[in-house]
């Protein structure tokens, strides 16, 4: 695993700055680009993989729904990006990255495929494939006749904590989760994480709290303060956080309010970016490989753009990985 110290020597800071940056500390002063180049190195360093060189030379675009700040707050989709780029690159592939704002330079390029990651509204689908039809989508899977997707099973992912959680005995379990909607506003995202649990504890018949905001580490730290506030003595012995960005502003929360982790409260994340090492206690998560899902993403496109009809859906397998902030 790459250290802290691995990280500081290649973006050229501090220790200390790497770790306040990685453990979102809000006392910090220092520029997006320096937290960005942060990440990005952390992310880089831990995805080692090689692979062979080929020739294919297509001019493809990676769609993010997210803007560049944005994705500052939720390392999930700066990890996939990351693995596009790496295989874009060993396959030497041109890329073009087009953030949400600005998709208006997307029309300006020749652009023979793209890899649009996030959750896309049909009337944003529909302008997207006016520039090509051969899209592939990470983590969305608006229509499996037409597009490619790449996607991540969270019911099971959720059901892997659950049961974990249970087999240690926790009768009471809580839910700190982000809930999302088109950038155009059309509707609101269905997520399966919120809607697995809530009908996990049903099944169980045992009592439902649930606590949603976005997927930020702001609102992980404001929801877990009021499950504490609300909750009091009845505040569950076990937390399921909807992403690891949230799980370090529970954490937080929890450690201002003198709550032990993980002696009083269990806590699991999602998705094991790279920072849920860094914190403390080292967060326990379940690894989603959002690395190879941006790889897969463009073997998928450079299949479609080499003639394949047939769309396919790749539902990627996640991991319970645990670590000092659960028992």
């Amino acid at each position: 695993m790459a250290t802290i110290k691995d990280i500081a020597q290649k973006v050229k800071c501090s220790t200390s700055t790497v770790s306040r940056v990685l453990n979102y500390d809000e006392t910090l002063s220092v520029s997006d680009d320096t937290k960005k180049r942060i990440f990005e190195v952390a992310e880089e360093l831990s995805y080692s993989k090689k692979r062979g060189k080929k020739s294919l030379t297509p001019k493809i675009a990676i769609i993010h729904w997210y803007t560049e700040k944005e994705e500052l707050n939720d390392l999930y989709y700066m990890s996939i990006r990351l693995g596009v780029e790496q295989r874009c690159q060993e396959e030497r592939l041109e890329l073009v990255k087009i953030f949400k704002d600005n998709y208006d330079e997307l029309e300006k390029e020749n652009i023979q495929g793209m890899i649009a990651v996030g959750k896309f509204s049909s009337e944003e689908i529909a302008s997207l494939n006016k520039v090509t039809p051969n899209i592939v989508f990470v983590d969305y899977d608006p229509d499996n006749e037409r597009y490619d997707a790449v996607v991540v099973d969270f019911e099971k992912a959720t059901k892997k904590v659950l049961d974990y959680f249970t087999s240690k005995g926790h009768e009471r379990i809580g839910y700190i989760g982000g809930r999302e909607t088109f950038r155009d506003a059309s509707a609101e995202i269905v997520d399966e994480r919120e809607i697995t649990f809530k009908q996990y504890m049903k099944e169980r018949d045992d009592e439902s709290y649930v606590f949603t905001g976005s997927f930020t580490v702001d609102d992980g730290y404001s929801l877990m303060n009021r499950a504490i506030e609300e909750l009091g003595e009845e505040l569950p012995t076990a937390f399921f956080v909807g992403n690891d960005t949230m799980a370090i502003g529970c954490l937080r929360a929890l450690h201002e309010n003198g709550v032990a982790v993980p002696e009083r409260v269990s806590l699991i994340g999602v998705n094991d970016i790279s920072v849920s090492k860094y914190v403390y206690p080292a967060l326990s998560t379940v690894k989603v490989y959002t690395e190879l899902m941006g790889e897969t993403a463009v073997g998928l496109l450079m299949e479609r753009l080499l003639r394949r009809k047939v769309a396919k859906k790749v539902t990627m397998s996640t991991k319970l990985k645990l670590r000092k902030s659960s028992k």
